[in-house]
């Protein structure tokens, strides 16, 4: 029996030692400290951490403190995340003049066809309404033109009827 039990004393100790090694090849990689990583590459049972506890705080500690390449690491994780936040915007600044531009080639494109379809107003609108208003101002000066006449031609009849009854009365 004891046999079996120095095997087995043996075969904890390889074990300590893979994961000793594992522990600091993943720190000085800069690779990720994890129990499951660390027994992946220990080539142990995760439950094995757990029965030596003194293992499990190594990992954690070895997790928890940042090594040379996982503060690098950081540093362009930082960046990288500074450079998404200022694409996402970028994207929505771009969306936005997007559909800005195309509410705009909408209306541009609709105002061409309403023209070139005859419904719509005239290009030369403001000339239009030079025009009538010039054709306005002809045709009240027209009317005080006719009023004039109309009063020379009545003042006209009036006096012609005056001459005739006086030349109908006078004694011939």
């Amino acid at each position: 029996m004891t046999s079996m039990s120095e095997g087995r004393s043996e075969e904890t100790i390889r074990r300590r030692e893979r994961v000793l090694k594992a522990i600091a090849a993943a720190v000085g990689a800069g690779e990720e400290v994890t129990v499951s990583a660390i027994a992946r590459a220990a080539r142990v049972d995760r439950s094995f951490f757990y029965r030596h506890r003194d293992l499990l705080e190594r990992i954690h500690a070895a997790a928890a403190s940042p090594s040379p390449a996982s503060e690098a690491a950081a540093v362009t994780r930082a960046s990288l995340q500074a450079d998404l936040a200022n694409a996402l915007e970028r994207n929505s600044r771009l969306t936005l003049r997007i559909r800005q531009l195309e509410r705009r080639l909408s209306e541009s494109l609709g105002e061409q066809v309403w023209r070139d379809s005859g419904l719509g107003a005239s290009v030369d609108i403001d000339q239009l309404q030079r025009q009538i208003t010039t054709l306005h101002q002809q045709v009240v000066d027209l009317q005080g033109q006719l009023d004039e006449r109309t009063d020379d031609l009545q003042a006209a009849r009036a006096a012609n009827r005056e001459l005739t009854r006086a030349l109908n009365q006078s004694p011939r």
